[in-house]
């Protein structure tokens, strides 16, 4: 089995039953690799692609670009995730992914995905469920940067990457790499470059998490999960943080 079949059966099966034909399908597709450089453009604002990106290593984010140049981060994407399957249900993209430090990604076209769909629409479904978790975590970032406190929003997001790594099982402990940059986060947030630096430097203090040289350490979960009002369950995944 290829790394892309394996990387997408295992984030499927997170939240959805596959049967045998199924798998067999996933298995016959076939896919490009294209490796990213940090910053680069996987999918550009106003694109229509023909492919879906499946990504295989490495952290990919979401975002709008704005009249001024400035960036808003809606989401990051780890092994696993499918960042553009919106593109198999409308035409154009309203958004740009881009990698947050260098990146792999497969290109799997989108008429054998259709294809695979007709014959079994079992993978339509769970892609599509892919979809509505994206969305889940849209509603969650937009109560996030809106009602919550600094401390709150760092903490959520910070909880958020975590429990989804853990899962995916791209980590075993309480940490993971997240080569974002300060203006990053603050792009993700909605915070100032200061803001962000304090408000890292005060979970630092609490020994609850630390960022540092691309690398999210959680120190005390409960606290952090407790900080950023953290439950997971609009993550719709049917098995728990190990």
């Amino acid at each position: 089995m290829a790394e892309a079949h394996r990387r997408l059966i295992r984030k499927l099966r997170e939240h959805s039953r596959l049967a045998a034909d199924d798998l067999a399908e996933i298995n016959a597709l076939s896919y490009a690799q294209r490796e990213l450089k940090p910053d680069e453009d996987l999918i550009r604002q106003g694109d229509d692609p023909d492919v879906s990106a499946l990504v295989l290593s490495g952290m990919v984010a979401r975002y709008h670009l704005l009249d001024n140049g400035r960036r808003q981060y809606l989401s990051f994407h780890m092994a696993g995730d499918m960042p553009d399957a919106q593109a198999l249900f409308v035409a154009r993209m309203d958004h740009a992914v881009c990698a947050i430090g260098p990146a792999l990604a497969a290109l799997v076209p989108h008429r054998e995905l259709i294809a695979a769909f007709d014959r079994t629409p079992s993978i339509g479904f769970a892609i599509w469920r892919e979809t509505l978790i994206d969305a889940a975590i849209f509603r969650e970032a937009i109560t996030n940067n809106s009602a919550r406190t600094m401390q709150a929003r760092m903490s959520h997001l910070f909880c958020e990457l975590l429990y989804r790594a853990r899962v995916s099982g791209l980590t075993e402990d309480l940490s993971l790499p997240f080569p974002v940059s300060l203006v990053q986060l603050g792009e993700t947030l909605g915070m100032s470059v200061a803001t962000v630096n304090r408000t890292l430097q005060q979970l630092r203090s609490l020994r609850v998490a630390d960022l540092r040289k691309g690398v999210l350490v959680v120190q005390n979960w409960k606290r952090l999960a407790e900080t950023g009002q953290f439950d997971p369950g609009y993550l719709h995944l049917k098995k728990p943080m190990p």
